[in-house]
């Protein structure tokens, strides 16, 4: 089996796809995605792209699988500091300021802390000087005992939110880093929430501020760096977290 092949293999198994599935969707017979995936029939590259679009493949990956069967990448990655995204960043950052006084983040897929707005920072006071050293994990902040976690007043809820979305997350993405954040933070202690949480959306009970969280991704990246990268905010549950934080501002 080829190391394409594998890989398209391991994808389609991941998506939970059979061959036949995964053939209609993409317009070609089982058997020749068969004799793709055990090496028996080389995929041009249009047909790596086809299979990987319709299989639901990060852009990333994506790339992965073209270099694994001798082509070129099609999606640049560039960097976050260049000139190629700035004009994209400093778009993104305007979102973050004019989301306050509510907070929000600006994150990379691995969660770490790209940029936030000032409405952030009077929810890290007490958090441990370690955990706010860059590169900041904003899930390792949130769920560690010396993080936000002693303040977190529904925390075993909000864990089982927030370990619910990084194992999807890592599944969907096939990212070992990812899956092995969800083992640290599944350690830390806060316990878990087996019911289903009441009404319409899973709070974050912060001191005396309720929020629900909001995540907006761009909608056509053709860049692995922006494809990868989320602005999560935070809107108040209720009218009281909204006098709070329009009182602060």
């Amino acid at each position: 089996m080829s190391d394409v092949g594998q890989l398209l293999r391991r994808w389609r198994t991941t998506r939970r796809m059979s061959q036949l599935e995964l053939s209609g969707e993409a317009g070609v017979s089982t058997r020749h995605l068969s004799f793709l995936e055990t090496g028996r029939a080389r995929p041009t590259r249009e047909m790596i792209l086809r299979l990987a679009e319709r299989l639901g493949v990060p852009l990333r990956a994506q790339n992965e699988l073209l270099l694994a069967g001798g082509y070129a990448p099609a999606f640049a990655e560039s960097d976050l500091e260049g000139p190629p995204l700035a004009a994209v960043l400093a778009s993104l950052r305007d979102v973050l300021a004019g989301h306050e006084p509510y907070p929000a983040l600006l994150v990379d897929r691995h969660w770490t802390m790209i940029d936030a707005n000032a409405a952030v920072a009077p929810l890290l006071d007490g958090c441990a000087p370690w955990l706010l050293e860059p590169p900041v994990n904003v899930l390792r902040l949130a769920l560690h005992p010396q993080g936000m976690a002693p303040r977190i007043g529904n925390l075993a809820e909000w864990r089982t939110h927030v370990l619910h979305r990084l194992d999807r997350q890592a599944s969907a993405t096939a990212d070992p880093v990812l899956r092995e954040l969800h083992a640290e933070l599944d350690a830390y202690p806060g316990g878990h929430s087996p019911a289903k949480p009441d009404g319409l959306v899973v709070p974050l009970r912060f001191g005396a501020l309720s929020f629900f969280s909001l995540t907006s991704v761009l909608g056509t990246p053709l860049d692995v760096t922006l494809s990868e990268l989320a602005i999560e905010a935070f809107l108040p549950a209720d009218a009281t977290t909204a006098a709070a934080l329009h009182g602060r501002s």
